[in-house]
């Protein structure tokens, strides 16, 4: 089964928690903090897999994760890092961010590994937190939680020439006589139900490939019919042959089809009407009407685009036309799908740091600045209680508290802990 769209939820490894203890040896009186830090949690990367061309995996598997770092311990013993996680997905893969619809990555290029999502850090053992006036600290810090992100993953044939046009223009009889790929021929409404490439190679020894597309229809661009899995598959190529039927044969009008077409084009995407094409009258062997091809050689004219008749069925013309796109090609350089501005890359600090807000008459600190501090205070431990005052402080968080009215006997809620304000 052919998959190109799917969404998927992938989770990075949380941070492990730093280690809270003190050297004991044997006549060693007084031994200082020995805590080890924590592991880092694995991160989660995507890697094209050349052989792959579906997004069939995820059907039924929509969930990742990478592991958890290990806590530290005694003895200034680190904790093992989490093993990173290795996605694989097809080439042509783009991945977006499913609440933003922003683009992660895109995976154009055989052998590529992007980095998706960060692990959480690892926590400091209590070491770290030993100062001249602190010697013995009895806090650590926890890791950061790993950040969890629902994703979609969209597959973009990539492709030098796409072909365009209503059902049984032709495309795929022409794909089959041009390429080795064999795809359904059939003379009913939407033969092609999966894109279907194909290569070519010409006499001079040139090559490109050819994408074959679901025939679209009107209103493709809202989803009508196969909609928008038509069009995402044409977005990488750089030349569009606009296949028309002339045979006259059926009481459609070229003309008008080629404008529908385009039409659906421009509402999908701007640059994608701006994409070169060439018209391809086809079933020449079978035309009845003179006239048709005339309307369709001066709209041509009219558009600034060149036309070629062909018949895919026997072959006339065929040559020329494959001979004619090999030069066109050479002329339109490749361009890059997504615009680097575009792109958003997750980092741990993505959101603000903190932000405080009133309710019910508790001030309630939220950010995962916040909660990360939090998980290096033990509560119950006076010198903890001494340093998470300095932190607030210099977070100025203590400054805005006192903005907004807090006095002596509040409730302040900290991440998880509701704390007593005193002065």
């Amino acid at each position: 089964m052919f998959t190109d769209y799917t969404k998927i939820t992938i989770k990075a490894g949380d941070g492990g928690n730093g280690a809270a203890s003190f050297r004991r040896e044997k006549y060693v009186a007084a031994g200082g903090p020995d805590g080890g830090d924590g592991g880092r949690g694995g991160n989660i990367y995507f890697q094209v897999d050349k052989d792959k061309n579906t997004l069939i995996d995820f059907r039924y598997n929509k969930k990742f994760k990478a592991k958890n770092g290990e806590n530290g311990s005694g003895n200034r013993c680190n904790g093992k890092q989490g093993e990173s996680l290795y996605i694989k997905v097809p080439i042509g893969t783009v991945i977006k961010d499913a609440k933003t619809g922003k683009v992660v990555a895109d995976l154009s290029e055989e052998g590529q590994i992007e980095l998706v999502l960060k692990g959480g850090r690892g926590g400091k053992g209590n070491c770290h937190f030993a100062t001249a006036t602190r010697q013995a600290p009895r806090f650590a810090q926890d890791g950061d939680k790993g950040d969890e992100k629902e994703l979609i993953l969209e597959l973009k044939m990539l492709a030098d020439v796409g072909l365009l046009g209503f059902p049984n223009a032709g495309k795929s009889t022409f794909l089959s006589k041009v390429t080795q790929a064999k795809p359904k021929i059939a003379d009913y409404p939407f033969t092609t139900i999966i894109p279907n490439l194909g290569v070519v190679k010409t006499k001079q020894n040139d090559s490109f490939v050819i994408a074959d597309i679901p025939g679209i229809i009107e209103g493709a661009s809202e989803g009508v019919g196969l909609g928008i899995q038509f069009l995402r598959h044409i977005e990488r190529t750089r030349l569009l042959l606009h296949f028309i039927d002339i045979s006259g044969t059926s009481d459609r009008d070229p003309v008008q089809d080629f404008y529908t077409i385009n039409a659906e084009l421009e509402k999908y995407s701007k640059k994608l009407k701006s994409r070169k094409q060439i018209i391809v009258a086809n079933k020449i062997d079978m035309m009845q009407d003179e006239n048709l091809y005339k309307k369709l050689e001066e709209l041509a004219k009219k558009e600034n685009l060149e036309i070629y008749k062909i018949s895919a069925l026997t072959s006339q013309g065929v040559e020329d036309l494959i001979t004619h796109i090999s030069k066109v090609l050479k002329t339109l350089p490749k361009e890059n799908l997504i615009e680097v501005e575009d792109r958003i890359v997750y980092t741990l600090e993505e959101e603000e740091p903190w932000t405080i807000r009133i309710e019910k008459g508790e001030f309630i600190v939220e950010g995962k600045s916040v909660e990360r501090l939090m998980g290096r205070i033990n509560i119950e431990d006076n010198e903890s209680m001494y340093y998470l005052q300095k932190c607030l402080r210099e977070m100025g968080i203590e400054d805005k508290l006192k903005e907004m009215g807090v006095k002596e006997g509040d409730s302040v809620k900290l991440a998880d802990w509701e704390l007593e304000w005193y002065n």
